[in-house]
């Protein structure tokens, strides 16, 4: 059934998604037309939009379209949304100009704790139907993960005022933050709505399967963590714990895999979907074995020295395996419908993007030094994702005025 309530906010997501694309533009072409701004700062108001404006309201929007009774009042929930907004505005005309200074960290604090009374206001108000569902208990841990991620900016505070910004623990409460939400909060979120999906055409996977899975994926989620703490070169026993982490997150996936990949055939997908699907899936593989191989000790310092592969593995997550999955679910959901144009644009720019950026990091490794004109051709791709993202908006935003 379609929301024009959920398709406005979806609209709301992709177009933050745009601004994001937008000033990950103007960071590109700093160094080519020496732009006037504070770079850092721009590049923290990049990331708070793109992973809060984009990811964070595009999934809870999914979640509340799926697991919500549709007998609560919506005005609640309009209030919540409108508050993060808020709060995001706040983010993007602060972020820009000072970094994290006051006004930015009261925004930032503001909605953090927007984000708790969504968590609460979900708990309390699941449809009935979906209590003993596996794609329910998959969105209910995605939220504590969502939550215990929060950690990392509340400590942010603490450390300053008293171990200061070059404390390796500043980087730590960074790092605890990005991990538990996009390999907890975000990742599972993606699985829950994934499993949905299956069960609403009577797909369900069977309990004792399903336990073994989540009980998997739950200990590679929290045992992966240690692999964002190698870069300290602490004692063996964190790499053994950061790789057993990887692998056992490695075996859940491809446990899970196993177990629905015969049901998604029965979903009777459209071509583009079944394309989406597909490129999530290799994406996802290709994150985790990345993941995997930073648990040796050579491959974890290299990570650390090398910016540009820390940068190309967070973009193949974010750009990557949770923007695509979000593409396959609002089109899936009738709410945002995905273009092949636009599917080609965003996949072409994000591939080319992706491999320019671990050239780089190749490049620096071996001591080659980088092509004449490396950040104009980069700058030329990266155009490619914000076409991909406004020929997604514009489609759907002339459609909507057309049957208002």
């Amino acid at each position: 059934m379609k929301s024009s309530l959920h398709q406005r906010h979806l609209g709301i997501a992709i177009s933050y998604f745009a601004i994001a694309a937008v000033l990950g533009l103007l960071l590109r072409y700093y160094s080519i037309f020496s732009f006037g701004f504070n770079y850092r700062y721009m590049v923290h108001a990049h990331s708070h939009i793109a992973l809060l404006g984009w990811v964070y309201v595009a999934l809870t929007t999914l979640l509340h379209y799926c697991f919500m009774d549709k007998k609560t009042p919506s005005k609640r929930y309009r209030h919540i949304f409108w508050g993060t907004q808020g709060t995001l505005i706040g983010m993007l005309l602060t972020f820009p100009f000072q970094g994290y200074a006051l006004f930015s960290i009261l925004f930032s604090t503001l909605f953090l704790i927007v984000s708790y009374v969504y968590t609460y206001h979900f708990w309390k108000n699941i449809d009935p139907k979906y209590q003993k569902r596996s794609s329910l208990q998959c969105a209910k841990a995605a939220l504590v993960y969502m939550v215990t991620s929060s950690l990392g900016p509340w400590a942010l505070g603490a450390i300053m005022s008293t171990l200061g910004a070059q404390s390796i623990w500043y980087r730590l409460s960074i790092y605890f933050y990005l991990h538990f939400q996009y390999n907890g909060w975000m990742l599972l979120a993606l699985l829950g709505l994934f499993l949905y999906v299956l069960e609403q055409r009577d797909l369900i996977i069977p309990q004792k399967s399903f336990v073994r899975f989540f009980q998997a994926i739950n200990i590679g989620i929290v045992l992966s963590f240690f692999l964002s703490t190698l870069w300290t070169e602490p004692s063996v026993a964190f790499y053994l714990l950061g790789g057993l982490g990887a692998i056992v997150q490695l075996y859940a996936l491809i446990y899970l895999w196993a177990l629905t990949k015969a049901k998604v055939d029965k979903l009777h997908l459209s071509n583009l979907q079944n394309l989406l699907l597909q490129t999530v899936v290799i994406l996802t593989g290709l994150k985790i074995l990345l993941q995997l191989l930073t648990a040796l000790p050579y491959f974890a310092q290299m990570a650390a020295t090398y910016l540009d592969f820390t940068i190309g593995y967070l973009h193949l997550t974010f750009l990557g395996v949770i923007s695509f999955g979000l593409f396959f679910f609002m089109d899936h959901f009738r709410l945002f419908r995905m273009s092949k144009k636009s599917y080609l644009l965003y996949f072409l720019g994000f591939l080319l993007t992706e491999c320019l950026i671990f050239y780089k990091g190749i490049a620096a490794w071996q001591e080659w030094g980088v092509f004449s004109g490396y950040m104009s051709f980069l700058s030329i791709c990266s155009l490619l994702i914000l076409f991909g993202v406004l020929t997604l908006l514009v489609k759907n935003l002339s459609k909507t005025q057309k049957t208002t």
